[in-house]
């Protein structure tokens, strides 16, 4: 006699074996902005005509200060080595501009979309686009002071000083990148963002960067006492070329910490709230 058996019940669906379960992390320390900083500085790489007019420009002002209009300034043959620091700044505004245009195309050509589905800080897109460009902008920097010294820019600074002088140098290229960063962000295209930055180009054109403010009018020399470039063109003056330092140290450093502090908080919202992250 043959006992029959009950088929066996379905498994419920709860019960059944599902799998190991892929959970998304982010990435551990600084990885991704390790990753993002070398995607600039390879985008940086192979865009060379700007990265090679960066340094074309300020040191053709350089020149052209120097050669037709030094001996006016300054007949003694001296005036290149008060126009350098302010052609340092100069160089800096001219190399961190295209960080806008490099911020503004990420927001429109839709790989923010890409990025968004990835485990990452919303901060490492903008840590890797300001520090490629601070790096970018330090060997622009240091080639504008090579041709300087081979047209007669005779420093007096000892090796202390010129560690500070270059601590600023570098302080001013992360606060006027990051700030061109948060312009991009803020502008609407790369076209819009550069002419935004442009704007900015012209500060050092009205501070104590080619002539002494006292020889301004009035009503310019206020501006150009009461703006954030003189201080610092001062203090590089100073640190390079003996001159008195006076609070203009001070000063820089609380404009460029300012700057900074400005730009990264007012980069930070624009990114959250364009892309959505936190």
């Amino acid at each position: 006699m043959t006992t029959a058996v009950a088929p066996a019940a379905p498994t419920p669906p709860t019960a059944r074996a599902t799998g190991p379960v892929s959970v998304r992390r982010r990435p551990s320390g600084l990885v991704p902005e390790a990753v993002f900083i070398r995607r600039s500085i390879t985008h940086s790489l192979r865009d060379a005509e700007a990265l090679l007019m960066a340094v074309l420009l300020p040191t053709m002002l350089m020149l052209l200060f120097t050669f037709v209009f030094g001996g006016a300034l300054d007949p003694s043959g001296g005036y290149v080595d008060y126009v350098v620091p302010g052609i340092i700044l100069l160089c800096a505004g001219f190399g961190a501009s295209s960080t806008a245009t490099y911020v503004a195309r990420d927001m429109t050509t839709g790989i923010i979309d890409r990025f968004r589905t990835m485990p990452l800080r919303a901060s490492a897109v903008l840590t890797g686009h300001v520090i490629a460009s601070v790096l970018r902008n330090l060997m622009a920097t240091a080639v504008v002071i090579a041709v300087a010294l081979l047209v007669g820019f005779r420093p007096t600074a000892d090796p202390l000083e010129w560690v500070g002088a270059i601590g600023l140098i570098a302080l001013y290229i992360l606060a006027i990148t990051a700030l061109f960063a948060a312009i991009g962000l803020a502008a609407h295209s790369p076209e819009a963002a550069s002419a935004y930055g442009f704007i900015l180009l012209f500060l050092p054109y009205l501070s104590s960067a080619f002539v002494p403010v006292d020889t301004l009018p009035d009503w310019l020399r206020w501006i150009a006492e009461h703006q954030p470039i003189t201080p610092i063109i001062e203090a590089i003056r100073s640190l390079l070329m003996g001159t008195p330092m006076g609070d203009s140290g001070w000063l820089a450093l609380g404009w460029c910490t300012l700057i900074i502090a400005v730009a990264m908080t007012w980069g930070t919202w624009l990114y959250r709230r364009k892309a959505g992250r936190r």
